[in-house]
């Protein structure tokens, strides 16, 4: 970890230590308030001596706390430290995405160096997307291109499968292998609104096309959950401005994406406006309602700044998503996942793969507002849960597949 991200990791821990101080007294108040209402006018003079040490313990928490944070900061480079950024390790680079899934947004707005970037990723870093470095990234480029977007808190390195020999048997590698197409991983930060990643991922897009090493001739984008409506919103994007790179997409393949939205994620939402109703509880509402923005846009499936803007998320519970048509010169696929041995069985429909159902996956709405996915080139299988869809034999067999008529 390298010295301002060390610097910010302190912050972030004097920020949290704050903000735990605030929900104490934030609860604490509330609770006296309703006591001290009870009494009258009678405990009027006690409940401003109260309010007065409250206030001075919990501002003297909160200066504590971020002073014991700062300091320990100081003193990290006395106990050693890597030289690298934390993301070049993979352990650091899955908790940098965790802690952008939960606030990547507040992160970014704050400029932190903690905040994730979307980049191609290889070898632990970030590659420019010029013609230098992507030379240097992909030596062997070949004129296809296989762009895989991950999921909520994941990483590049989710698509990764390490067999027992140590040699990885994920997607990228067969995808290389058995259909000449060139993998290459994209991170980003899953705290933001989908439409904004969806935008940034269109014009990385542009970049990577307009300065691969040999002409790109096709691409085709495979995302992981929340991944599949990053690549939606870009592609809606990509196909309205008519960007360079659109023509080449000859298929997009959907792992596990809830185009209809994430039940847990409604559930949090639900939650937070429950507890948003009382004093007592209103402190908490940020710990359930899903602290990011992108956590958030997967209730109901947003790929669009229209259908979140103007939406405060602790009060308006109303689905908002619109129609948004799918890229009309690439070929869409679906595949989906239950725990059941069965995916048609009825307790399949409701599980699903645990954190979506087959419906959203393949985005058939009761009310008839479907996505028009094709039928056909829909997949549906059983005894798996949402995590398999990241490298699963039985999935690449599914996504080969699908691919094969395009290659």
């Amino acid at each position: 970890m390298i010295a301002d991200e060390r610097q910010a990791t302190a912050r972030l821990g004097g920020q949290a230590f704050s903000g735990l101080a605030s929900l104490i007294e934030g609860v604490h108040r509330a609770v006296a308030g309703r006591a001290f209402r009870a009494t009258g006018s009678v405990g009027g003079p006690v409940q401003v001596i109260h309010d007065a040490v409250a206030s001075t313990v919990y501002s003297g928490l909160r200066v504590g706390g971020s002073a014991a944070a700062m300091a320990a900061a100081e003193l990290a480079p006395l106990v050693g430290s890597a030289t690298r950024p934390a993301g070049a390790t993979r352990r650091g680079n899955q908790i940098l995405a965790g802690l952008n899934a939960l606030a990547g947004d507040a992160l970014d707005r704050q400029a932190n160096p903690l905040a994730i970037r979307m980049a191609v990723r290889c070898a632990g870093d970030d590659v420019a997307p010029t013609p230098a470095a992507l030379a240097a990234a992909f030596p062997a480029a070949t004129s296809r291109l296989a762009v895989f977007v991950h999921g909520l808190a994941e990483t590049e390195e989710s698509w990764v499968r390490p067999a027992a020999d140590g040699i990885d048997r994920g997607y990228g590698v067969s995808i290389q292998q058995e259909l000449g197409y060139t993998p290459v991983y994209v991170r980003y930060n899953t705290g933001l609104h989908i439409s904004d990643n969806g935008r940034s991922l269109a014009d990385l897009l542009d970049a990577i096309v307009g300065g691969w090493p040999t002409r790109a001739e096709r691409v085709v984008l495979i995302g992981h959950s929340m991944g599949g409506l990053v690549i939606r919103s870009a592609c809606h994007l990509g196909a309205t401005d008519r960007r360079a790179w659109t023509p080449l997409v000859s298929e997009v393949v959907y792992l596990g994406t809830p185009h209809l939205g994430a039940p847990l994620a409604r559930a949090a939402g639900r939650a937070g406006w429950a507890f948003n109703r009382l004093p007592e509880t209103r402190p908490f509402t940020p710990l359930v309602n899903g602290s990011s923005a992108g956590i958030q846009d997967l209730r109901f499936g947003y790929v669009l700044e229209e259908e979140w803007s103007g939406c405060d998320p602790n009060e308006c519970q109303r689905n908002h998503r619109r129609h948004v048509p799918l890229m009309d010169t690439a070929n869409h696929a679906v595949i989906s996942v239950t725990v059941t041995a069965d995916p048609h069985s009825p307790v399949g429909a409701v599980v699903g793969d645990l954190l979506v159902q087959p419906a959203s996956a393949h985005g058939r709405d009761r009310r008839g507002r479907h996505i028009a996915f094709p039928v056909e080139t829909g997949r549906r299988l059983g005894g798996l849960n949402h995590f398999d869809l990241l490298g699963n034999p039985l999935v690449w067999a599914e996504i080969q597949e699908l691919l094969k008529p395009a290659a």
